[in-house]
């Protein structure tokens, strides 16, 4: 799950603070995330999963042989 921040402050070991605009951060770089008790969720997540798209009719076969079955005959 890839995360994108925006308006941060970033401190490395031995380095002075940064502040960032926006920072993307690859999925497998991540080990854990720690939340305020105070943030309310329920507003703040956006729900980036794909719908349940409907399934297709599926095509009815025809009952003969068609093209690639087999060997030729004849």
């Amino acid at each position: 799950m890839n995360t994108h921040l925006k308006a941060i402050k970033i401190t490395l070991k031995w380095k002075n603070p940064m502040t960032l605009d926006h920072l993307s951060v690859r999925g497998n770089n991540i080990r854990y995330y720690i939340l305020p008790d105070s943030l309310n969720l329920k507003i703040l997540l956006v729900e980036d999963s794909p719908g349940v798209k409907p399934k297709k009719p599926t095509a009815v076969k025809p009952l003969g042989r068609g093209r690639g079955h087999g060997r030729g005959g004849g």
